[in-house]
Parts: structure tokens; sequence; C-alpha cells
């Protein structure tokens, strides 16, 4: 009897954890499906990041980024809305349902591949140093002793802890929310240099007509993609095959002339 029991107990027990892998199956494939349903795709992102995704004169989230996404989502047949997070809990903020992705100058790293499901690149971008013009810092190594702002939650960190010579030829790190206040205290001499993203550095430069150099030497390489749930590959293909479609009819080279003067996308 306890023989006949067992046995249909573990038939039980096989059937519905055969279920529950059918449901989760059904659930990743359904992203699509599901987000249509909703109605709204949601892009988390740091706005504060031109001229990929900051705050214009007038309060309103645009950029680069956010050009790029607004047409996917009207490709997808939904609304969009750009939602401000907090960088430093960007993964949180995605695992937790309260964005669709992260789409910010989002750098490809190996320990994020592992955690979320990324896009190709669709961008590169270096981290470099910017100065003072006047600070006589002319290269990496004349920030000896010198102290170095960083954006909180940000690949700068890694690019500096992955740059032996230069991590240990500091002084100080200090932290920021955002790479515009960091910029804001290397003005005022709180910091001698500011690790960040040539992207937004050069952007930055250029709009605001502050006295700052980049030095030429590059800390790191990297390419800029697109986060999703790792649960949810499906839509990330989605995304990016839509994303192709816009570089093939000329939407992406408009877009990414219309922000950096020529295209500079990776997107092939």
């Amino acid at each position: 009897m306890k023989k006949i029991i067992c046995a249909v107990l573990m038939a039980a027990a096989v059937f519905a954890l055969a279920g529950c892998k059918k449901s989760n199956k059904k659930a990743d494939g359904d992203a699509v499906a599901a987000l249509k349903a909703r109605g709204t795709f949601v892009l988390g992102l740091d706005d504060s990041f031109p001229p990929l995704g900051f705050r214009s004169d007038d309060n309103e989230i645009v950029g680069y980024d956010i050009d790029l996404a607004k047409e996917v989502a009207k490709r997808l047949g939904v609304d969009f809305r750009a939602q401000p997070i907090d960088w430093d809990a960007k993964e949180m903020e995605l695992e937790t349902g309260k964005i669709d992705c992260i789409w910010n100058g989002f750098t490809i790293t190996d320990e994020r591949k592992n955690a979320l499901s990324f896009t190709e690149a669709y961008l590169n971008n270096d981290q470099v140093l910017v100065v003072r013009a006047d600070s006589g810092i002319n290269t990496l190594a004349d920030m000896t002793g010198k102290i170095v702002g960083i954006q909180s939650g940000s690949s700068a960190q890694e690019a500096v802890d992955d740059n032996a010579s230069f991590s240990a030829s500091i002084s100080k790190t200090v932290m920021y929310k955002d790479n515009i206040t960091a910029l804001n205290d290397l003005d005022i001499g709180g910091v001698d240099g500011v690790v960040m993203d040539s992207v937004v550095a050069n952007y930055s430069i250029a709009q605001t007509k502050k006295p700052f150099k980049v030095i030429d030497e590059s800390l790191a390489n990297e390419g800029y993609g697109i986060g999703f749930r790792k649960s949810e590959p499906e839509l990330r293909d989605a995304v990016w095959a839509i994303l192709k479609e816009m570089k093939a009819d000329g939407t992406v080279t408009a877009i990414s002339q219309k922000w950096f003067g020529r295209d500079i996308s990776t997107i092939n």
C-alpha cells in the first residue's frame, strides 16, 4: 500500500513540476504580448546623461536613446514612457517590474550579461578623464596624488579599478549621483578630474562651453547595450529587430545625425 501511495505522490509531484515548467516557459515567451497588453513601454534611465537621456530646458526628457526608444515603441504599437531611476539600483528597478528595460548609455560587461538579457552594442564609447583646461594635466600619469570623481554605479569605476597603475596613483575617489554634478564639482576645484563616458563628456563640453578638456588616453573601450530581464529574451530580440529595421530604413542614421552631427551607430 505504501508503495502505491508513494508512486501516486511521486507521479503527482512530477506532473506538478512539469506544469510549472510549462507555465513559466509560456510566461517567458509571452513577454512581447504582455508588453502590448500593458500598452506602455517603460524605459529606465539616468535623466542627467546627455545626449542620450536628459532634461531639456523645459524639463522634458529628451536625447538620442529617447528618440530611438520612442520609435521602437511606436513600431511595437504601444505608448512610451521614460522613467528616471536611481542608477545605483537600476537592476533592482528592472527585476521588480517597474521598468521594461535599462536603456541609457548602459555599458555591456560580463558581470551584467550574467544577470541581464543584453542586446548587441548599438554605440561604442570610451571611459576618459576630463580635467580643467588650465590644470596642467595632460596625461593619466599627471593625475598622481590627485582626486578623481566618478558617477556611482557607472562603469567608470570598473575602468579605474581595472587600470592598476592609474588606480594606485590617485589619492582619492569621490562618488557622485550623476556626471553633471561631478563636472560641476570639477569646475569649482572639488576634484582634479572626472572619469566618465566620452560620448557624454564631449557633448557636455561642447554645450556648456566650460573650460574642460578630455585627456587623449582612454581608460577603457566599451559598448552600450539595452538590458532586459533575463527571463525575457523575446522582448530583447523584438526590440533589436526593430532597431535593425530602423537602421536599414535610415531612421537610426537621421537620429544620430540630429544628436551627434554624424552617424555613429554600430547597428548593422
